[in-house]
């Protein structure tokens, strides 16, 4: 199996073509990961050489939203967060509303962290 971790800078990549990249403009981040992140199968080139976000891609792109929304919410309980990553977090009982506006970190989500963070390389 490929290792399947990705750097900020391809994570930054993936956000690019997200974004939507033309096949003529491609930026030096994209053109840097564009490969790696085609073997991974997290984008994928158009007939026309456009680079399209994969399902994989989108929802790789997603996880690092909501481990980046719960450890922006363990420092700042106001902090902002999607509203498709708050629902998404709220139904895995991960974060629950505060009376007074914004979200806390529940202890289901404060272990889940703690997991993705100590296999995060150092």
């Amino acid at each position: 199996m490929k290792n399947e971790k990705l750097s900020t800078d391809e994570y930054n990549a993936l956000g690019l073509i997200r974004g939507g990249v033309a096949n003529d403009r491609v930026n030096a981040c994209v053109g840097r990961n564009a490969k790696r992140l085609a073997g991974l199968k997290m984008v994928a080139y158009a007939r026309n050489g456009r680079l399209d976000l994969t399902e994989k891609g989108q929802q790789v792109l997603f996880l690092r939203g909501c481990v980046e929304a719960l450890k922006a919410l363990t420092q700042d309980a106001a902090a902002p967060v999607a509203p498709d990553v708050a629902q998404f977090l709220m139904r895995k009982s991960h974060i629950a509303a505060r009376e007074e506006g914004g979200f806390e970190v529940t202890a289901k989500g404060q272990d889940s962290l703690a997991d993705i963070l100590a296999q995060e390389p150092r």
